[in-house]
C-alpha cells in the first residue's frame, strides 16, 4: 500500500515542476503545460485527502477542476493559434503589447 506522504510528495513535486515551469519558460506552448501540471497536482492532492478522510466532497471539487481544465485547453490552445498567426513565433517577448497595430 502506498502512503499518504508519497502521493503528497508526488503532487507537491508535479506543482513544483509546473510552477518552475511557468517561472521559467519563454515558450508560451511550455508555460500552458506547466499550467496544466500545477492543476495535475492539485488535483491528485485533493483526491489523496478525500480518499483518505473518506470524504467525497474534494474529489468533487476535483471533477470540476478538470472540467474547467478541459475548457481552458480549449480556450488557451485557440489563443495559442492565433498569437502564433499573427507573429510567427510562441515566444513570449513578442507579446508585450496587446494593441493590433503595433509592429516589432
Amino acid at each position: 500500500m502506498i502512503s499518504l506522504t508519497s502521493y503528497a510528495f508526488v503532487s507537491m513535486m508535479l506543482f513544483s515542476i509546473g510552477a518552475i515551469g511557468v517561472i521559467a519558460r519563454k515558450n508560451i506552448f511550455v508555460i500552458y503545460m506547466s499550467i496544466e501540471m500545477m492543476l495535475n497536482g492539485i488535483n491528485l492532492f485533493l483526491v489523496t485527502f478525500a480518499r483518505y478522510h473518506f470524504n467525497i466532497d474534494p474529489q468533487i471539487i476535483t471533477i470540476i477542476v478538470i472540467s474547467i481544465a478541459a475548457a481552458e485547453a480549449a480556450i488557451f490552445l485557440s489563443v495559442i493559434i492565433l498569437l502564433f498567426r499573427s507573429k510567427k513565433s510562441l515566444d513570449t517577448d513578442l507579446f508585450t503589447s496587446l494593441a493590433q497595430g503595433e509592429k516589432k
